[in-house]
């Protein structure tokens, strides 16, 4: 009971004291302290798990930006991280958002020149079918106007020796016509003068029969008679003459039949003629026609030519600015999606959240 009645005075004592406005005002200062200590431990180790959350990602995500936030988590204070922290968020959204934008250019770009760049070539290839068309048949004229040119060159020789043959003819016919003529002119005189001998012979015999009519004729003389082959030679001379008239005849019918003849050739070789320079003048009208439009065929396709240049050369500009993000656009999205989510789940821990989990998960 004395002992216990001393520990209670003790005690009692100790408390009075702990009461007292002096140890109140120890331990106020102590508490503070304490709390400050323990605040500024809390900060510290926050500090270092986010500097280690960055270091950690900047190692997975090979990315040095986050290198240096780990730094700044170690040394700099707290409100220049965090800002370092959202600044590099936006910038990483800004990115992620970019590369959408930047995939879909690409998408509809790659898309338009391939789409571009079929239409030209079927483009070509009518083009140069079209050329190869208007070659064959500006080639098939040419040889038409030359095979013409030298038909019409041809009949105007044959005119021309037709022409020739038909003055020798006519010389001919003429030289034939003044033979005969003269043959029988010759003839039918000779002609005259036999006749007129013999008729006038004729009378005088039969006068001289009259009058010596029953007296002997002198001797050494005999009785006159006509000449036997008298009529024979006539006959035939009167036969030449005839002859010569049928070969006038026949000549100026055959030179009229010739003449005829020429003429009709002249007519059939002049209307020949000029069928075939009317067809030589529309197929030159073709011809050149056809050649314009295989000059403007041409120059479209020098044109197809050089656009179909800028669309290769601009595919392989497209090919060399997207390839990349095209092929590794999920890739890159994910890991710019982990970065973000690492950035913010560090600028959490800046303000006193747990990432435990998160840590664990690294």
């Amino acid at each position: 009971m004395k002992t216990r009645q001393l520990e209670i005075g003790a005690t009692s004592k100790a408390l009075a004291y702990l009461n007292s406005d002096e140890a109140h005002d120890l331990f106020t200062k102590t508490f503070n302290f304490v709390q400050a200590q323990s605040k500024v431990t809390a900060h510290a180790e926050r500090r270092a798990r986010t500097s280690k959350i960055f270091t950690h990602a900047a190692e997975k995500f090979q990315d040095p930006r986050l290198s240096v936030l780990a730094t700044k988590a170690r040394m700099d204070a707290f409100g220049k991280v965090k800002k370092s922290i959202q600044d590099m968020i936006d910038k990483l959204l800004k990115e992620k958002k970019d590369e959408i934008k930047h995939k879909d250019f690409c998408i509809e770009e790659i898309n338009n020149n391939e789409r571009d760049t079929e239409m030209k070539e079927r483009d070509k290839a009518d083009i140069e079918a079209k050329i190869a068309d208007l070659t064959e048949k500006i080639d098939a004229l040419a040889k038409e106007i030359e095979v013409l040119k030298a038909e019409v060159a041809e009949l105007q020789v044959q005119m021309k020796r037709a022409g020739e043959d038909r003055e020798k003819q006519n010389k001919e016919f003429q030289s034939v016509v003044a033979d005969q003529r003269a043959t029988q002119k010759l003839l039918e005189a000779s002609l005259g003068i036999l006749k007129g001998f013999y008729d006038k012979a004729a009378l005088v015999q039969k006068a001289s029969s009259v009058q010596t009519s029953g007296q002997a004729p002198p001797p050494g003389f005999k009785s006159y008679e006509k000449n036997k082959k008298s009529g024979g030679v006539m006959g035939m001379m009167q036969g030449i003459i005839d002859d010569a008239k049928t070969m006038e005849a026949e000549a100026i019918r055959g030179e009229e039949d010739s003449q005829k003849a020429y003429e009709a050739f002249i007519m059939d070789s002049n209307a020949s003629i000029d069928e075939k320079t009317k067809a030589i003048v529309s197929k030159s009208d073709m011809k050149a026609k056809a050649e314009g439009e295989k000059v403007e065929a041409e120059t479209e396709h020098e044109s197809i030519m050089e656009t179909l240049e800028d669309l290769i050369n601009e595919n392989t500009d497209l090919h060399k600015s997207c390839d990349f993000t095209l092929k590794n656009f999920e890739i890159r999205q994910q890991a710019r999606d982990d970065e973000i989510e690492a950035l913010k789940e560090g600028l959490a821990t800046f303000s006193g959240a747990s990432f435990s989990a998160f840590l664990e998960r690294l």
